[in-house]
């Protein structure tokens, strides 16, 4: 019975996603709602994102000098190390991870509050596809969001150098040597093919899980908190079949 549910799921989600794109919203109503979305989504997380990245970009680059016990071992590995960290992981897949708590739990409520309230049914009546009206915008916005990944692997690596060099594990000239060393301009690419990837699911499974919610004012928070538990899930198991496709 739970696989039949879960089939049932995916079914209904991938309906929803043809849904989005049908009978589209006027482009002047559209168009503010798309600009309302960048604002809460994308301009709405930069400090969180900017936040996490630096600080955790400097203990990725403190943790690989405290590991270099061997005076053998070049000391440009701590910026070889923090650059791979950052951009191969840890700014497209913890980032998104970490945005699946924020912005889909933002997404979910807010859809969710408005099935409670019967707003969207009041869209429906009056001719709208709230599916495009509510959802489509959202999708837009995230366009953006390897913008986003571009800050987060930018402050990522300058954490890790201010760390290293003023923490006085290593010189900066050292750090930058490790940064460019074995440099594979594919990296980049593969990051923001990722990052293009989870902004999908970012925009789409939160909205899957307020729009088709039942109940109360209960059934939002659980609904949010279901809505990121899949998000976490499908996000890391994209992450796993990318890399298998790109990477090997």
């Amino acid at each position: 019975m739970m696989i039949i549910r879960y089939i049932t799921q995916i079914g209904r989600y991938c309906l929803m996603l043809k849904e989005i794109f049908n009978k589209q919203t006027k482009w002047s109503v559209m168009k503010n709602l798309i600009f309302k979305e960048i604002d809460d989504l994308i301009i709405g997380s930069l400090g969180i994102v900017a936040f996490i990245s630096f600080f955790v970009g400097g203990v990725v680059a403190i943790q690989t000098a405290l590991n270099l016990t061997n005076p053998l071992i070049p000391k440009y590995l701590i910026g070889y190390a923090t650059r791979q960290s950052i951009i191969l992981e840890f700014a497209p897949t913890f980032i998104s991870i970490v945005m699946a708590g924020k912005m889909g739990s933002f997404i979910t409520s807010s859809i969710g509050t408005m099935r409670v309230t019967e707003q969207i049914d009041a869209l429906e009546v009056m001719g709208v596809n709230s599916l495009n009206y509510l959802v489509f915008p959202k999708l837009m916005a995230l366009l953006l969001y390897p913008f986003l990944i571009g800050i987060a692997m930018f402050l990522g690596i300058l954490g890790g150098y201010i760390a290293s060099v003023y923490g006085g594990f290593g010189s900066s000239l050292e750090f930058v040597d490790g940064i460019q060393r074995d440099f594979t301009p594919f990296h980049i690419a593969y990051a923001f093919i990722k990052t293009f990837i989870f902004a999908l699911l970012l925009a789409t499974i939160p909205s899957f899980h307020g729009y088709y919610m039942k109940g109360g004012a209960l059934e939002v928070g659980k609904a949010s908190t279901v809505s990121f538990v899949w998000t976490s899930v499908t996000i890391i198991l994209m992450n796993y079949i990318l890399t298998q496709l790109l990477l090997t």
